[in-house]
């Protein structure tokens, strides 16, 4: 029986991660065909990674049709997953995110703050345009959607467009639950945290180890101990132990832009002065990438993807669609609609949180109430993507301005519109939804 798995961006240099996932998982979940879509500017990387996949698929003597297209509408033909890893404008795009906002002494960082907003005001309206092909041409397909801002744009999708099947997912709970068994020198496998909150601003309230509470040791640890506890792409500072006790919550990677703001914007300013953007540390690291990509001998996924910010987020994507093929109701941690999951939340927000994962997709578990310590910077983050998502779909300035007022990391009457003035102008080719750009 066919089982077909759609790439949308298949020309990025993670694909060799996702590739690997199927290839490990074939006997679970035996893929028939693989398409990889890209652009047209994309072309070469799509001819690079197309061919290091073929080699791939070879070496595990898997019977796999792999194809690569420009032709997105021909490459949904007949698929039942489509997998989104897209970036509007590519790292140009992303330098401007940072960039900009750092030359103003504000955080400049591509999923939050003001670059944050940018890259969701890029690529909302594309997702939404691909979501109603898939609705048209696979309408059974599930969209599992790890393109950033991952919470924002899955909402989006599922607030303004006609597919329903939409799936967001994030490697940071992958990776907390990774850097937690290395703190507790055990097994990832045995690791399990009860996650609440957003994309990229979720915290773990339990951590079970075989089935042991052993959140309080953590908490213990991470207060008293120099642990790096963040994924490549963030500079990590430690937490103070009275940060730790007070919240009793574990933190994720990204908070530091939240609650060590002055200390991250301090290092960042220093770092960019120094080094440039982390755009343009990644872009020497995707040219190194892709020449090892070239490499006709190379028929494996290389360890140096690992130096990637996202890497290994196969084990999540490809976990996701291999229970939802398989119906296998195990415990996954997604983006999707809350549904009274967390009830100071309204149901039709999407939150990031356990859910069980079977043939009908999540089903989101009752978290309870927010602890007091978080509740009103969620509920503030959640509104703040609200407006992110409305700016995206009308192109209205003021949604837009409101957006990047309340935005933690902006939160700044002038600054909002410096800021706002200066991305608009710098991305007005990938932003025709915005026709008025100021007033």
């Amino acid at each position: 029986m066919p089982l077909k798995v759609t790439i949308i961006g298949g020309g990025s240099s993670y694909t060799p991660e996702i590739i690997e996932g199927i290839l490990k998982r074939y006997d679970s979940f035996p893929v028939t065909d693989i398409a990889l879509v890209d652009v047209e500017s994309g072309q070469k990387k799509l001819k690079i990674i197309g061919e290091l996949a073929d080699r791939m698929i070879k070496k595990a003597d898997k019977s796999i049709n792999l194809t690569c297209t420009l032709d997105r509408k021909e490459a949904l033909e007949g698929a039942d997953f489509v997998s989104t890893q897209i970036r509007v404008g590519g790292l140009d795009a992303r330098a401007k995110d940072e960039r900009i906002p750092l030359s103003h002494g504000y955080i400049g960082q591509e999923t939050n703050g003001a670059g944050g907003i940018f890259k969701a005001f890029r690529t909302i309206p594309v997702l939404l345009d691909l979501a109603e092909d898939v609705h048209n041409i696979c309408p059974n397909a599930w969209i599992i959607n790890f393109t950033n801002p991952a919470g924002m744009v899955t909402e989006a999708v599922l607030r303004h467009s006609s597919h329903k099947k939409v799936i967001g997912v994030c490697n940071i709970p992958f990776n907390m639950r990774h850097s937690v068994a290395e703190i507790l020198e055990v097994s990832a496998e045995t690791i399990k945290i009860e996650f609440v909150g957003l994309n990229h601003f979720v915290f773990g309230k339990k951590i079970y180890a075989d089935g042991m509470d052993r959140t309080q040791e953590v908490l213990d640890k991470l207060a008293d101990e120099e642990l790096d506890y963040s994924p490549a792409n963030i500079v990590n500072l430690g937490w103070s132990k009275t940060f730790i006790k007070a919240m009793n919550l574990l933190p994720n990677p990204y908070h530091q832009y939240y609650f060590q703001t002055r200390e991250v914007l301090e290092k960042d300013i220093q770092a960019f002065k120094e080094n440039g953007t982390r755009a343009e540390e990644v872009k020497a690291l995707e040219r190194s990438l892709f020449e090892l990509y070239r490499n006709p001998d190379l028929n494996v996924k290389p360890r140096e993807l690992e130096q990637r910010g996202s890497a290994f987020y196969s084990d999540v994507a490809c976990s996701l669609m291999d229970s939802i093929y398989n119906n296998k109701e195990d415990i996954q941690t997604v983006n999707t609609l809350n549904n009274g999951a967390i009830p100071d939340l309204p149901d039709d927000c999407v939150i990031e949180v356990n859910s069980i994962i079977s043939k009908h997709g999540p089903r989101p578990i009752a978290s309870g109430p927010l602890p007091s310590t978080i509740k009103g910077s969620i509920i503030q983050m959640k509104a703040f993507e609200k407006l992110v998502i409305q700016a995206a779909v009308t192109g209205d300035y003021s949604d837009a301005y409101t957006s990047m007022l309340m935005n933690p990391l902006v939160a700044d009457e002038k600054g909002s519109k410096i800021l706002l003035d200066e991305l608009l102008e710098a991305h007005k080719a990938y932003l025709p939804q915005f026709k008025v750009n100021h007033y």
